[in-house]
């Protein structure tokens, strides 16, 4: 039961469709962005695992509703709205793209098509998963890509803005490419690899540098990785050096990481330690680390975190819900907006991935040249089609698919033109209609 888990507005549309006699009335929306983030090419779909989730377990309590009984805002709503929410489950159906998805501006994510008061109530919910776990997959891609094969984890929980921010954000750092999470809760929700040692606070409960280095590769043996910038960087990759082996490798997380890892390096090789690997963190992003891919460094992993939990150079994304068409007096009738930079189009439609190009179409279309068509039945009539990919499979999908784009798309930067994203004769000719025949 999770129905006020949703913005007060959504609520008291509810209670006006059943005041009006159209909650049961059936209704399209689709959920896409209206441009871009800022140097993004494209996004990376994520999010739909917990979309499903919510819409399975929507309903509300009686605890809930009494809530919403006692609201200033429904105190002329009909008992039929209260009466209409005991009972209220989602019975409609789901159509998605897989997570991992890599998405352009205007092309649904997700469309709900259900009774309105089910399509409605859960937009907040639906926007804030998939917005959120979006962002942080297509900035998990980004720092990928800028690695150049070499691991990323995402460390990001703390400066996430939720602790289940931070569990979510594993998750989606994980579909995007990342090798795992520091997070442990989602190890084992979700499966995710999980990394990491101890903090700068072990060092300093003992007595010396090598005391904690040897307690903990007593502890961790061939995971051991150990944190040499606590006083000195290099002095401290000496000390972990002088036990040997066994051990991972050493992190450095702070200073000139370039500097500091070939001089580490050359620590490590010296002290026969040439399987030992260097790991770099440390208010890293994508630009940082593809300056050190460019440079060759001695690095073998990246540990990222707030720039990666929070997406630190586009915190948000333009992810909107809005109805498409609905069943009106027995016809169906498509609905669209004219408003200024949020101009949307009407009537459900359908992706059509080509290899270089994608058609943005009717969702009954069927063009030519056999396209890959991306959006595909999740929940029919309320229940789930199929279990959905894990997020292993996820970030298999994710990677192949970004191996398929073209380079300029997968570039840090803006390319130039935008990937073509065409629209069908069909889906021109009803907006044009569609345009003409609305009230204004």
């Amino acid at each position: 039961m999770n129905g006020l888990l949703t913005d007060l507005y959504q609520l008291t549309m509810a209670a006006g469709y059943v005041q009006a006699g159209k909650a049961r009335q059936s209704a399209t929306f689709e959920l896409f962005l209206r441009h871009l983030p800022p140097d993004r090419n494209y996004v990376v779909a994520a999010g739909l695992a917990q979309a499903v989730e919510y819409l399975l377990g929507f309903g509300f309590t009686g605890e809930e509703i009494d809530y919403l009984r006692g609201l200033p805002q429904f105190s002329r709503a009909p008992a039929e709205f209260f009466e209409a929410l005991r009972g209220l489950r989602f019975t409609g159906d789901v159509f998605a793209v897989p997570e991992g998805t890599p998405i352009f501006a205007g092309e649904p994510i997700l469309t709900v098509r259900a009774p309105l008061i089910e399509a409605q109530i859960p937009e907040t919910y639906l926007l804030a998963t998939i917005g959120f776990q979006t962002m942080v997959a297509t900035k998990a891609a980004r720092m990928v890509e800028a690695a150049a094969g070499r691991p990323v984890v995402e460390f990001g929980t703390r400066r996430a803005h939720s602790p289940e921010a931070g569990v979510l954000a594993g998750r989606a750092g994980y579909i995007g490419g990342c090798i795992g999470t520091s997070n442990t809760l989602t190890g084992l929700r979700y499966g995710v690899p999980v990394f990491g040692t101890a903090a700068h606070s072990w060092v300093q409960s003992f007595a010396s540098e090598t005391e904690s280095f040897r307690e903990l590769q007593k502890l961790l043996g061939t995971a051991t990785v150990y944190l040499v910038d606590t006083y000195d960087t290099l002095e401290g990759t000496r000390r972990a050096a002088a036990l040997g082996a066994p051990l991972w490798g050493v992190r450095l997380d702070s200073g000139n990481l370039a500097e500091l890892s070939r001089a580490a390096r050359a620590i490590l090789d010296r002290a026969g330690l040439r399987d030992a690997r260097i790991m770099v963190s440390g208010d890293l992003n994508e630009y940082k680390i593809l300056e050190m891919s460019k440079e060759r460094l001695p690095i073998d992993s990246y540990g990222v975190g707030t720039e990666l939990a929070t997406s630190g150079d586009a915190p948000r994304i333009s992810v909107v819900y809005k109805i498409v068409e609905l069943e009106d007096g027995g016809a169906r009738r498509y609905t669209l907006k004219l408003s200024e930079e949020k101009e949307t189009l009407p009537g459900a439609k359908q992706v059509f991935r080509y290899a270089d190009h994608d058609l943005l179409g009717r969702a009954d279309e069927c063009p030519g040249a056999e396209p890959q068509a991306l959006l595909a039945p999740v929940i029919v009539d309320g229940e789930l089609v199929a279990p959905l990919p894990d997020a292993h499979a996820a970030r298999a999908h994710a990677a192949e698919c970004r191996e398929k784009l073209p380079t300029a798309y997968r570039s840090l930067f803006t390319a130039t033109p935008p990937y073509r994203v065409e629209h069908s004769q069909a889906l021109r000719s009803l907006y044009d209609e569609t345009r003409r025949a609305v009230r204004r």
